[in-house]
């Protein structure tokens, strides 16, 4: 029996081992809650990374989580190669136009320099910043799009499909051009005090291709990518199904897949093999009309079916909590956590589903 408390990393880093630490890690990824706790609207909540290390600070000793999520939005990164970003008073910022128009235009295209971009700067700003207050006691968790998934906001989903089938040359010369700019901006949010990184590669995931195409494009794309970069990677599908490439995306060689309420999670981990730990899979959507009692149960419902034996951190199923789930509900789920979460787990043996998921 482990009595031994521990700290969010020392929590982290045992569970990712595929060993049993004090409690269950909770990874709560929420982001625009941040702006609301600092008051201020999303658009300009962004604006200032000492806005987001303030916001993020909060939310930490509000939920209780174990860990940091400085991520801002998702098109951030296209800002950096030519994009803009439309704010919405509640909800995450949605990408502008996409910078590439034309199939041709991926001919004279170039990765821009993470340096160059404003935002970027300020996302490695709050990453330093967030660093400096918690050294090694908690995890930082960066974020990159992958280089394969990246397309979608670059030139949109139907052109970026059409590429991939009809165009092997030009999908080829964005791949390497993603996979440059990914790797350079992992490893600058790793230098600038980023434990690990997230990365997010919703394409990939078998609700949007199916396997055959992922091993000849995704996986290889993965593979080329993380290879580069200068950390632990977590590979996140944003809610797609995964369960049957699991081990293909093991074989990347990243070390935890963030995997969706849409599939089992024992036969998650049962598929994972010890080979990945898994991050998920609580409703986010569901989540903001959970009652408190719901909120207990679903998260006893995922520590029962894989939390024995390490490997799991318990979060979202999405990689961000809308902002509209209350602070009942996710105050709940840490409530829930430090009852349900204390290892050795041993209500499990006698514990009956209610209504099984």
């Amino acid at each position: 029996m482990n009595t031994i408390a521990m700290n969010s990393m020392q929590r982290t880093l045992t569970a990712l081992g595929q060993q049993e630490p004090d409690r269950v890690p909770l990874f709560l990824l929420t982001t625009l809650h941040g702006s609301r706790e600092v008051g201020l609207p999303i658009q300009e909540y962004f604006s200032r990374a000492e806005n987001v290390i303030e916001g993020q600070m909060r939310l930490l000793r509000k939920y209780r989580g174990d860990c940091l999520y400085p991520f801002f939005y998702a098109s951030i990164e296209t800002e950096a190669w030519g994009g803009d970003t439309v704010f919405l008073p509640d909800g995450p910022p949605l990408c502008g136009a996409p910078v590439i128009q034309r199939p041709e235009d991926i001919d004279s295209l170039q990765p821009p320099s993470v340096a160059d971009a404003a935002g970027l700067g300020r996302v490695l700003d709050s990453i330093r910043g967030l660093k400096a207050k918690v050294g090694d006691t908690v995890p930082i968790i960066g974020v990159a799009i992958s280089p394969f998934s990246l397309p979608v906001m670059q030139m949109g989903f139907d052109h970026y499909i059409e590429l991939i089938y009809e165009q092997p040359e030009r999908f080829e010369r964005l791949m390497q051009a993603n996979i440059d700019f990914c790797v350079e901006w992992s490893n600058a949010q790793l230098a600038a005090g980023a434990t690990a990184i997230c990365y997010f590669d919703p394409v990939s995931s078998t609700t949007n291709i199916p396997r055959e195409l992922y091993l000849k494009t995704g996986q290889q794309v993965a593979k080329r990518a993380i290879s580069r970069i200068k950390g632990p990677t977590a590979t996140h599908l944003a809610s797609g199904r995964g369960l049957p490439i699991i081990g293909d995306i093991a074989d990347t060689g990243t070390a935890v897949v963030g995997v969706s309420v849409l599939e089992d999670l024992a036969e998650l981990k049962a598929a994972a093999n010890r080979r990945v730990s898994l991050l998920g899979n609580l409703n986010g959507i569901e989540m903001r009309h959970w009652t408190a009692a719901q909120a207990e149960l679903e998260v006893k419902r995922a520590i029962a079916k894989a939390g024995r034996g390490g490997g799991l951190l318990l979060g979202d199923n999405h990689g961000e909590i809308p902002c509209q789930v209350p602070d009942e509900v996710l105050l709940a789920i840490g409530d829930a956590v430090e009852r349900w979460g204390r290892y050795p787990l041993d209500w499990v043996d006698d514990w009956t589903d209610p209504k099984p998921a």
